[in-house]
């Protein structure tokens, strides 16, 4: 089967009428909404490295797309079409079947269209997917507003997928196979928040980030990290691990004023929302636990470990 067979067979869906001109021709063509922003990412997933080798390709298909709704969502921007790079060591006609499947029903749940892309024939299965969002101008949250005394909130649980990924065949292997971008969410907190980041590297290392960012630190109450009873069940460190430095949430970690968290429970979120700390003067990250401090070694996930 040639490349383009592949594309017409599995990647051509008819396009909505916000899309100008999509699979098919050189290039995609959109128009942006009036006085908005595009918001670009990418993200790449390589097979044994970004997932288990076994894993289920309608799960690969949806998580490709999801990691990178997640980065649209932490700019608080509404996501709107993707485009897909495919690499294939061979042409598997059921393998494709499932991986379309599940790219396009997380295209469909989150309302995104494919507009475009490549495939090609390479050794290792590798899949990269860029997207696109709009957000009105000046609205987008970035990394680098949090101020002195802003609380520090994540949406969600933190550490699921990391211990799904060590416990294979657990439930919360589900959450390593399909994370759910929080779309919903991200838009809400475009009035409000100060600063966000998706938690992709572990909590403490893309935190670090909003902090390094804003030239702030942070106090982090270990007692009130979001943790599922799974890993409840573990010792503490062993807890810690996972939550901090395990990776692959893909929740939302935002700074916001008192004052606007309260605005924000009452628009009802469609995720819980956890206070863990606040932003403080002094840089770098300070964890306290029952009102003493509790110096932790972590180290979040490393692309060339």
């Amino acid at each position: 089967m040639a490349e383009f067979s592949i594309i017409e067979t599995y990647f051509n869906r008819q396009q909505q009428n916000d899309v100008d001109l999509g699979v098919g021709d050189d290039s995609a063509l959109l128009s942006p909404p009036l006085n908005h922003q595009l918001v670009i990412c990418t993200d790449t997933l390589v097979a044994g490295r970004h997932f288990p080798l076994e894993t289920s390709p309608h799960a690969i298909g949806w998580k490709s797309v999801a990691v990178n709704l997640s980065d649209i969502a932490a700019m608080g921007a509404k996501p709107h079409s993707i485009l897909l790079a495919l690499s294939l060591s061979q042409i598997d006609h059921d393998w494709l079947k499932q991986f379309s499947q599940g790219l396009y029903d997380c295209c469909d749940q989150f309302g995104v269209r494919l507009i475009g892309g490549d495939t090609t024939q390479s050794p290792h299965l590798t899949i990269t997917v860029t997207a696109l969002g709009w957000i009105e101008t000046g609205k987008a949250i970035t990394r680098s507003g949090a101020q002195v005394d802003d609380l520090i909130v994540v949406s969600g649980s933190i550490g699921d997928a990391a211990f799904g990924l060590k416990h294979l065949g657990h439930p919360l292997q589900q959450r390593l196979d399909y994370p759910t971008p929080r779309c919903e969410l991200g838009a809400m907190l475009k009035d409000l928040a100060s600063s966000m980041i998706d938690v992709s590297d572990g909590l403490a290392q893309d935190l670090g980030h909003i902090l390094d960012a804003s030239g702030v630190g942070a106090k982090i109450n270990l007692n009130q990290l979001p943790i599922q009873p799974a890993l409840r069940q573990l010792s503490d460190n062993e807890q810690w691990k996972y939550a901090l430095a395990g990776g692959d949430d893909y929740e939302l970690c935002f700074t916001i004023t008192m004052q606007n968290y309260a605005k924000l429970l009452q628009l009802k979120p469609n995720v819980t929302t956890t206070i863990i700390g606040q932003v403080t003067q002094k840089s770098g990250i300070v964890f306290e636990k029952d009102g003493l401090d509790h110096p932790l070694q972590l180290q979040g996930y490393q692309h060339f470990a």
